[in-house]
């Protein structure tokens, strides 16, 4: 077997070659690949704030219209505050803050901005309980499920009433996020060749800018010698008598155009 590969390759020694596609670069380019958002969090949910600060003063939803609680002691009043009950108490209140928000009447109980605020709420609770307990999959589930439901929800109010889905997500502080039309995988590659043209792009800028300076620098002996250029065919044109082709508008454009230029270099110099 082996004689048979050595005739091989004695007939075709291009089939020994190198392994280009292995090579290492010299090129100063890391590509990194890009930190995957969850879509939970609220980067990709749309949802500008979290729950603000409530009132731990205030009581509970169940008890603010109590008349018994008005004339009860101070430390009874303090048990039914939300200072002194749990946190989903406290959520609750907000859930009922932001529906009452956007309710057009006291009786609204099932409008499309009425639930899109009481999910808004859910979504808000369930964001600050995934960052405490990341290990929570069912909880995620549920929260990914409850936030495509608002969205396609704001998709459908955005398509019948454009003024109310502005209005709402300005009331929610909400950003509406559609799914892009077309999905483009992030590859290695493709990355690669991105981040090389932009390199090679930087190379060819920076050489092209000290060319310029450099020609901008050789700029006024050039045309130094131009006016003596000039001036020596003009005054040997006029000794020879010939027609002079170069006339004094041209010699004094051209030194004209030094004097700006040696103006233009002392106010640089100056700054």
């Amino acid at each position: 077997m082996n004689k048979v590969f050595l005739q091989i390759t004695a007939k075709k020694p291009l089939l020994l070659t190198v392994r280009n596609y292995a090579f290492k670069t010299d090129l100063k380019i890391k590509w990194v690949r890009p930190e995957k958002i969850p879509c939970y969090k609220p980067q990709k949910s749309g949802d500008l704030a979290g729950i603000p600060e409530q009132d731990k003063g205030q009581y509970l939803l169940e008890f603010r219209n109590s008349k018994e609680l008005e004339s009860a002691n101070e430390h009874v009043k303090r048990l039914f505050t939300l200072e002194f009950n749990p946190s989903k108490c406290t959520k609750k209140a907000y859930r009922q803050a932001s529906t009452d928000l956007v309710r057009s009447h006291d009786f609204d109980h099932s409008s499309i901005e009425v639930r899109l605020a009481r999910w808004t709420g859910y979504i808000r609770a369930w964001q600050e309980v995934v960052e405490r307990f990341p290990r929570n999959q069912r909880l995620k589930v549920c929260l990914k499920e409850l936030i495509d439901k608002r969205k396609k929800h704001l998709k459908y109010l955005r398509r019948w009433d454009y003024k109310k889905f502005e209005w709402l997500i300005e009331q929610l502080n909400i950003v509406y996020k559609p799914p892009p039309s077309e999905f483009h995988w992030i590859t290695r590659k493709e990355s690669l060749v991105k981040l090389t043209d932009k390199f090679c792009e930087n190379i060819k800028q920076e050489r092209l800018n000290t060319l310029r300076l450099k020609f901008e620098s050789e700029q006024p002996a050039f045309l130094d010698e131009k006016i003596r250029s000039l001036e020596f065919i003009r005054n040997e044109q006029k000794d020879c008598g010939v027609d002079v082709t170069v006339q004094d508008e041209e010699i004094d454009k051209v030194k004209k155009q030094l004097e700006e230029l040696k103006s233009k270099t002392v106010v640089t110099e100056e700054y």
